[in-house]
């Protein structure tokens, strides 16, 4: 497509006024923002939930487990659902199912009756993020698709970060229940707003109303394990255990009939065969790449902090808040450069800006304080707004018709699945390096290193000093000097892992090569915030 050249979905914003535009965008992202706050927001919670739900660590967990299972299902069904059912009805009918279940959650008094409901509100959640996205591309005109993907990037991008400051609050000052009880209202507001002013999509008015049921359960099957495997793994010692085994040969299984299966029927519920197209595929895959970054920034940061510096869960709230802030600074700012510069240079900028970042943040220390974080999240802040809404905006502005409702869903699916599959690597990661560095770390402290006996026989010294007797502060100088070799490994651990995240985002860098070479957006487009 030549510079200056409409994206294909032009035509469809022209049965919205202004006013409504602005008002259906208000009611989605107040969706968006929910299903994206609840997928972190939880996890300050859990040790409350444990002690008042009287549930092991292991059981609690599929409080988070649940809910992600089946928002992965849901999200690539979501074009199909809303061309069956109609995009409105399906919008607003997860709306209300998402509130109910987040009314429900924070009613529930035993465990199971926790976790059902988590994954009833999962279900309900998928069509907030996705459907919201479509929405946005269909009803705005081509020249504010930046500013409206700058809204969106800022639910998506700042959500996971803002999502531990938020619930630590409101743990620390109400019950943990409250987690869910805000939606409520939020909820109610968005889904009025839906039912009023949002239309179906001209697109999908005649959809055929086969349903694919085998591709439905292949895909249902093959996601569930994959995502069960990914959550579980670590935990269960991943192919030591028979059941994980078992996972991945089921999802493996399901997940290539489905492909299959998709790629030759006539009617399929995902439409997979939009990935012919170079650029959607080279996108989906970068996203793959971003939910790693973001996620596992998310997932690695707070255990760092909290583990290894000893700040408690609020406090390393308050300290990656201004990552958050400065993407959702940077995404107004970005709506308007992408109007002018190539996707492509500002996705390369953002690689090699997060890239940086990992960089800064891999010489972290036991005296790294937040002072000393600022810089690097905020890096990393700015990294992300580049690297989201160009993309976005190069991805999906190429679909066109139903594409878009369908393109959507499986963009999505790719950052969660990317940062799922993220965080149950860098778990991994971080404990086979712990072990690595420990042995070596344990291997120079001998009768032949000058350093670490002076440090021994400070350590003895020091106990001496308190009172101890000789045996016991010999016994005491061991124990000490053992806690710096485990301290100093796992910090080594963190550094790795920093590292591997820059280096998987390197690895995903020629991908950028294959992404359209000109703005997407009309070059002479102004935006129109009226």
């Amino acid at each position: 497509m030549a510079l200056g050249a409409p994206p294909q979905n032009t035509g469809s914003y022209t049965g919205y006024t202004t006013l409504t535009r602005w008002i259906v965008l208000i009611a989605v992202m107040l969706g968006t923002v929910l299903e994206v706050l609840d997928t972190s927001i939880v996890n300050v919670a859990i040790p409350d939930m444990m002690g008042n739900l009287g549930a092991t660590l292991d059981q609690i967990g599929w409080v988070s487990t649940g809910y992600i299972i089946a928002n992965v299902i849901i999200l690539p069904l979501t074009g199909w659902l809303s061309g069956h059912f109609g995009r409105r009805r399906y919008l607003a009918g997860s709306m209300i199912l998402f509130t109910a279940a987040s009314l429900c959650c924070g009613m529930s008094h035993t465990l199971n009756q926790l976790v059902f409901f988590r994954i009833v509100q999962g279900a309900g959640g998928a069509a907030l993020l996705s459907t919201a996205q479509a929405t946005m591309m269909e009803i705005f005109p081509p020249a504010q698709l930046g500013l409206v993907q700058a809204v969106y990037g800022i639910g998506v991008m700042v959500g996971p970060t803002v999502g531990p400051t938020l619930g630590g609050w409101i743990t620390d000052n109400y019950t943990w229940p409250w987690i869910f009880f805000i939606n409520v209202p939020i909820g109610i507001m968005a889904t009025t707003l839906t039912l009023l002013f949002m239309r179906d999509s001209q697109y999908q008015k005649k959809t055929n109303t086969r349903i694919d049921i085998i591709g439905i359960g292949f895909l249902a099957i093959g996601l569930g394990c994959l995502q069960t495997v990914l959550e579980k793994g670590n935990r269960e010692n991943w192919f030591d255990s028979r059941l994980i085994c078992w996972l991945v040969a089921y999802a493996t299984v399901c997940l290539l009939a489905f492909i299959i299966w998709e790629m030759r029927t006539e009617h399929p519920a995902v439409n997979l065969r939009i990935l012919k197209n170079r650029t959607y595929a080279a996108g989906v895959l970068m996203q793959v790449a971003i939910g790693v970054g973001l996620y596992g920034g998310v997932f690695l940061l707070p255990i760092y902090l909290q583990d290894v510096r000893g700040y408690t869960a609020a406090q390393t709230g308050w300290i990656l808040l201004p990552g958050g802030l400065a993407t959702g600074f940077m995404m107004p700012l970005l709506s308007r450069i992408v109007l002018r510069v190539p996707a492509r240079i500002l996705v390369f900028i953002g690689s090699c800006l997060f890239i940086a970042s990992m960089w800064m943040l891999h010489t972290v220390t036991m005296d790294t304080g937040p002072e000393h974080l600022f810089l690097p999240l905020i890096v990393r802040g700015i990294a992300f707004s580049c690297l989201f809404l160009p993309l976005a905006i190069a991805t999906l502005s190429l679909l066109k018709g139903k594409e878009i409702a369908e393109g959507t869903g499986l963009f999505n699916l790719a950052r969660q699945l990317g940062g799922s599959a993220g965080i149950a690597a860098l778990s991994t990661y971080l404990a086979q390096q712990s072990s690595l560095h420990r042995a070596a770390l344990v291997e120079k402290v001998t009768a032949y290193n000058p350093l670490a006996q002076a440090r021994l026989s400070g350590y003895q010294h020091f106990f001496l000093s308190k009172g101890a007797s000789l045996a016991i502060a010999h016994k005491q100088a061991f124990a000490a000097m053992d806690g710096v070799i485990t301290g100093q490994s796992f910090l080594l651990a963190f550094q790795d892992a920093f590292l591997m995240i820059g280096l998987i985002f390197a690895a995903m860098m020629p991908l950028i090569l294959l992404l359209r070479k000109t703005s997407v957006i009309p070059a002479g487009g102004k935006m129109d915030v009226h």
